[in-house]
């Protein structure tokens, strides 16, 4: 048994989601697949994260709830600005040690035996696909069909919030939602409208990881521009052109407002001088370009780029170094197969 979750890309609306305002997104056709198994010992869980680099380790379940209170006690020391959104969870493992005792207690599950949870994932990591959002969902509902829970998704997204903030800090939701439930959609407030699948053609290039996390982009934003400042209107009303040229597949509106929303990025600081140069590029060959994520505060990375363009930037991408990726959107979200 194994269960999937794809990643996504944001069209336009980040940052400004986290303020209440719309965003539009899709899944992706780059997914984290969890595979969940018996185990050896009563009642321990072993993780195996080979994308993640790091060797197979083995936990009690009394260990694990201990690390699951020392991390939400972590995470009330964030929120009272007494300790980084970095410091809340350390190692890759980490994340899935609070996930696994998240969705135990919540749903009130007994282990009985032993449990193998092996993670394979081909989305970049940190690159603002929504790796975390999909490695969570694909291991909660990994384990909620191994112990032959109902799948509701009302529970699913809740539960793959509580952890996600665990690593970013204040979620949105938008990438547990995607993952969720697949598609195209404008996400507002927690609450989503379908969308038709975008048809015009896309592209995405990977800058690299940034240095900092999702977390930290965020709260340097905040603490520059906080909840009131109108340029979040101003994202609003890109995010709504947006959404006119995808719904009429106009691929010449929908570079116009692509070009508009890497503007105000620009703006809130969060694109890197020379992913900015490489934007200003792709411009200049008649396309559009902006990066997908949170971006970065620091260094010279960004993580994914999206382009849209009928001609491929494979040249452009060389002279820069950066790896150039076909996507498709998925149409499905999280699923066991």
């Amino acid at each position: 048994m194994r269960a999937v979750a794809p990643g996504k890309l944001i069209l336009s609306g980040e940052h400004a989601v986290v303020y209440g305002r719309p965003a539009l997104a899709m899944a992706v056709n780059r997914n984290a697949q969890a595979f969940v198994t018996m185990g050896g010992a009563d009642e321990t869980v072993s993780f195996d994260l080979p994308n993640l680099q790091t060797q197979q380790e083995s936990f009690t379940l009394r260990t694990l709830r201990d690390f699951h209170a020392r991390v939400e006690r972590n995470y009330e020391e964030f929120l009272a600005g007494q300790l980084s959104i970095r410091d809340v969870l350390r190692k890759p493992v980490d994340l899935f040690q609070y996930a696994f005792v998240t969705i135990l207690d919540g749903l009130h599950l007994k282990m009985g035996g032993g449990v193998n949870v092996r993670l394979n994932s081909n989305i970049p990591i940190g690159c603002g696909m929504g790796s975390s959002a999909a490695t969570i969902l694909s291991v909660l509902r990994g384990l909620g069909h191994y112990y032959r829970v109902d799948f509701r998704p009302e529970w699913y997204a809740r539960y793959s919030l509580e952890v996600e903030n665990m690593q970013h800090g204040r979620a949105s939701g938008l990438d547990t939602f995607v993952s969720m439930h697949g598609g195209c959609v404008r996400f507002q407030n927690g609450e989503a409208q379908e969308l038709p699948l975008p048809r015009v053609p896309l592209y995405i290039v990977n800058t690299g990881q940034p240095q900092g996390t999702t977390g930290e982009a965020v709260a340097a934003v905040a603490r520059r521009f906080g909840s009131r400042h109108p340029i979040w209107e101003q994202y609003e009303s890109v995010v709504n052109h947006m959404q006119k040229a995808l719904e009429h597949d106009d691929l010449k509106a929908f570079q116009r407002t692509l070009r508009d929303n890497h503007r105000l990025l620009n703006e809130i600081g969060v694109v890197p001088g020379r992913v900015a140069e490489f934007v200003s590029e792709v411009e200049a060959a008649g396309a559009a370009a902006k990066i997908c994520g949170a971006g970065a505060v620091q260094g010279d990375n960004a993580g994914m780029v999206v382009v849209a363009s009928h001609a491929t930037p494979a040249d452009l991408c060389a002279k820069y170094g950066y790896d150039l990726m076909t996507v498709r959107p998925d149409p499905l979200g999280v699923r066991v197969v």
